[in-house]
């Protein structure tokens, strides 16, 4: 990639995602380029919701700006948090509307967008999911989570198809269940650092049948109940996974190659998080490179093997996203 946008791009994902990083050179150079540009948006639009630098939080150098940042942000931060989700809400019409845009983020997003032809109510639907985190919605029940997991991961699945040209419903749906997979799996790997900011997205049910106060998800006590609620949550996601992998036949080789082994790396994060049991918080869990390697080889097989044969239906029982 020689072009501006296109190096923008690969330094954000390289920098905010290693695992998805991988899985983006198997990509032809266009589609991979799209891909790149598409994940540097909702990268930059994630940032700008929750205050971070490619997700990760600034580090302060000093106790008393961090003192002082704390007191904005107590004063200010629902406010704001509101002001910019409209200004991302009218940045990405002003966007379909061909208007010229200022930020990299935003000019990459609508190359990807007119030039695909996605839909705008995929992106805005995904606004809809940071609406949910600056509401600070409360999840009560699992199909709350997964309606939450549709809005932030499930419509970047859906539009990440629509870049690889699979456009027909059935594929979309495969698609979208991928992206809620990835999202149950973050959840879990991240339930204890999502506490730190105040965020829950376990089912309140889940945690009540479990003993588990919410104001009390990071109190060493309950580490091994919370654990096995991850692995209930890993354990809903494992559907998802599967029906995904019959989405691979509706893609050429080399896209079908690209998220097959996407798929493996993520679903080894969740395997690993079941493993660690009550210290998968102790460090954050992330596939190494000698998995990432063995994934790539996996991801081949499955890829070739996809050309071959019939996926079965999706289950009727999966989660079903909006028409």
């Amino acid at each position: 990639m020689t072009d501006k946008l296109g190096q923008h791009a690969a330094q954000t994902i390289a920098a905010g995602s290693k695992s998805f990083a991988t899985a983006a050179r198997l990509f032809d150079p266009a589609t991979r380029r799209s891909v790149m540009m598409l994940y540097a948006w909702c990268r930059h639009c994630d940032d700008v919701i929750d205050g971070q630098q490619l997700g990760f939080r600034a580090q302060e150098t000093q106790e008393t700006q961090e003192t002082q940042e704390t007191q904005e942000t107590q004063e200010t931060g629902g406010e704001s948090n509101e002001t910019r989700l409209n200004e991302l809400r009218h940045l990405t019409r002003r966007a379909y509307a061909g208007e010229p845009m200022q930020s990299p983020a935003f000019a990459a997003f609508q190359e990807v967008a007119l030039g695909h032809r996605i839909p705008e109510r995929y992106p805005l639907a995904h606004m809809d999911g940071f609406a949910m985190d600056v509401a600070q919605r409360r999840y009560v029940t699992l199909d709350d989570t997964m309606t939450y997991c549709y809005h932030v991961a499930g419509v970047v699945g859906i539009m990440m198809a629509w870049i690889m040209g699979a456009k027909d419903e059935a594929t979309l749906d495969r698609a979208c269940d991928l992206g809620l997979a990835f999202q149950l799996t973050n959840i879990a790997r991240d339930i204890i650092e999502d506490a730190q900011i105040g965020r829950c997205y376990l089912p309140e049910q889940w945690l009540e049948e479990a003993g588990i106060p919410r104001q009390e998800i990071t109190a060493p006590q309950h580490r091994e109940a919370l654990a096995g609620l991850a692995r209930q949550l890993i354990d809903v996601a494992e559907p998802y996974y599967d029906s995904a992998h019959g989405g691979l036949t509706a893609l050429t080789p080399r896209c079908a190659w690209a998220i097959a082994t996407a798929r493996g790396v993520y679903r080894e994060i969740g395997i690993k998080v079941k493993a660690h049991g009550a210290r998968a918080w102790d460090s954050r869990i992330s596939t190494g490179q000698v998995d990432k390697a063995c994934l790539l080889g996996q991801g081949l097989a499955q890829a070739v093997a996809s050309r071959w044969y019939r996926p079965a239906q999706r289950p009727g029982s999966l989660w079903q996203r909006p028409a």
